[in-house]
């Protein structure tokens, strides 16, 4: 058998079918690769699929709603819109960057600059939180990269009014002062998320649902009733301006519910511009500051030695000559006022009276009364930077500090703390606690004090506020109101400033029955008037004034005088 040569022809053809059968061979192959995964793998492709388009976007939790008493806002989260950017689509021109500042209400330079120096990121912020119509006139220019997202930000309806209490939150609505830093768990609801479906520039081409819906914060409905803490910071604001003082704080508690109806202090803030904030007024004067209380402890020793059964009100003590030598000082009275009852030590606030007391009493006795009061420790309010203040060790105490405290020297406290005393001594002993949070239901009080001791203690305070005492100024035209007036030197880094004064002026109304206790403290007031019953006094009888009428309490002086117009019309009848 002879072997044929292999031709040409032959050779091309047997390399056409070596390459056909290669060529359907990867066919095939591609065919039953693409059968495997079309009915085997779909559902592990799809999910990659989503992987590279479809995103999960943040929805921002509305923060809860921070209200007075009776429901007016006093914090709330409006809607608004972030613009943000994506540098890497971003691609404009100078024109266009002018357009797009200018709907932004951004510096052109600025914004270029943001955006070139970024190039290699996809996200960065150009504005947070805008008017929603910001967002708008920014997106509808139409540029590549521009987007936009919905957030909430904080209002603040009272503005500076209320401000030291309710406090403010940053950019990301986390609280940083006041009740907004305090119950800032509380107040911060649970973000959402949505799936979207974005193509690869970044843009969302379909909105696929909410996936988690956002859980918005819990609701707080405040203590105080902004009718009172208008009218608390109106006439502490004009105080302070008149007497050019530096600072001053007034507070006002329900006595019943313990309660904080009003809270002002100047100078203030406005929460919605902190732009130009002076950090020191960020301070809630009234809790956080402390300052030695004066005259106003007199009642508080006027207390122990009353509950001690020792002493009544007509019991008397002798101050002459007027002044007292202990320890190698002398504690003055204004004047030598003889032989005072107690009632008249109160009224007159004589320093030897009232030392006279103490020294008697002993400083066990006198540090207890204190500190049942609530001196010397927390309120329980739970507000961020509450000072607690500071009482003397009673025990290894010298007659002169012991005769100190008896009139509010050598101890500190706050205008809170001072507002909780008073209302203790006018409701009867009881002591219910400070809250700023409204109460819902009455809980149960802690008697500090025997009821017919609160009694004799109106008295004084009725005494003081009359013809011959030292704050004739509290008085109020309809109500009877009583209290206790307070100056004492301001204290510095050397000691104390013998040309600068606290003025101060305690007290309760309507003293027949009380229904709420008021603190004023005025610090440095640099007009020609600087103690307690010229200055904190007027400021005392117009918010307890204007107090009174916003709670609807019936006037008690009304009776007394109907009967004075009836008499003097009798006479003008007579004369006729």
């Amino acid at each position: 058998m002879s072997d044929k040569p292999l031709t040409n022809t032959h050779i091309v053809m047997w390399r056409y079918y070596a390459l056909l059968a290669i060529l359907c061979l990867v066919v095939l192959t591609l065919m039953g690769r693409a059968v495997h995964l079309h009915i085997f793998e779909q559902s592990f492709l799809s999910h990659q699929g989503d992987v590279r388009s479809i995103r999960l976007e943040r929805l921002d939790a509305h923060r809860g709603t921070i209200s007075d008493r009776y429901g007016e806002p006093l914090a709330i989260s409006a809607a608004v819109e972030t613009i943000y950017a994506n540098p890497t689509q971003v691609k404009l021109g100078d024109e266009e960057y002018a357009q797009l500042a200018a709907a932004l209400g951004v510096n052109k330079r600025w914004l270029k600059r943001r955006l070139e120096s970024n190039r290699d990121k996809q996200f960065v912020y150009l504005k947070r939180k805008a008017a929603p119509h910001e967002a708008q006139q920014a997106l509808q220019l139409g540029f590549s990269g521009i987007y936009s997202r919905r957030e909430y930000k904080r209002f603040y309806p009272a503005g500076e009014v209320a401000s030291h209490i309710v406090g403010f939150s940053n950019i990301d609505e986390k609280g940083q002062e006041g009740i907004e830093l305090a119950y800032d768990e509380w107040l911060t609801g649970r973000e959402g998320k949505r799936r979207v479906l974005k193509n690869r520039a970044g843009q969302v081409i379909k909105d696929l649902g909410v996936v988690e819906l956002a859980q918005s914060g819990n609701d707080i409905s405040l203590s105080i009733d902004m009718r009172l803490q208008y009218l608390a910071y109106r006439e502490l604001k004009a105080a302070v301006d008149i007497h050019r003082a530096r600072a001053g704080s007034v507070v006002v508690l329900d006595i019943e519910t313990g309660e904080v109806l009003a809270m002002v202090n100047q100078p203030s803030y406005n929460p919605n511009n902190r732009s130009n904030l002076n950090v020191s007024h960020l301070r809630n004067r009234a809790i956080t500051d402390l300052f030695e209380p004066g005259s106003t402890m007199k009642l508080v020793t006027l207390a122990s030695a009353l509950e001690s059964e020792k002493y009544a009100l007509n019991n008397s003590v002798e101050t002459s000559p007027g002044f007292l030598r202990l320890g190698g000082r002398s504690i003055r009275d204004h004047r030598d006022y003889g032989r005072l009852s107690l009632l008249e030590v109160i009224a007159k606030s004589s320093n030897v009276g009232t030392s006279k007391l103490a020294l008697d009493l002993g400083p066990e006795a006198l540090w207890d009364s204190f500190y049942a009061l609530g001196l010397g420790q927390g309120t329980g309010i739970g507000f961020p930077g509450e000072s607690i203040g500071q009482l003397p060790n009673p025990f290894n105490m010298q007659p002169v500090e012991l005769a100190a405290m008896s009139y509010g020297y050598g101890l500190s406290t706050t205008a809170l703390q001072l507002a909780q005393a008073y209302m203790v001594l006018g409701n009867g002993g009881l002591k219910p606690s400070l809250s700023l949070i409204k109460k819902e239901s009455k809980e149960s009080v802690e008697r500090v004090l025997p009821e017919s001791v609160s009694n004799e203690l109106l008295k004084a305070m009725r005494a003081t506020v009359e013809k011959g005492g030292t704050g004739t100024r509290a008085q109020v035209p309809l109500y009877s109101v009583g209290g206790k007036t307070g100056t004492v030197h301001t204290v510095g880094r050397d000691g104390y400033n013998a040309e600068e004064y606290k003025a101060l002026f305690a007290g309760v109304a309507p003293i027949n029955d009380p229904k709420i206790a008021t603190v004023v403290v005025i610090d440095a007031p640099a007009g020609a008037e600087y103690y307690g019953g010229e200055v904190a006094a007027p400021i005392f009888s117009r918010v307890v004034d204007g107090a009174m009428r916003i709670l609807s309490v019936e006037p008690d002086k009304f009776s007394q005088l109907m009967h004075v117009n009836k008499v003097e019309s009798s006479l003008a009848g007579g004369r006729g």
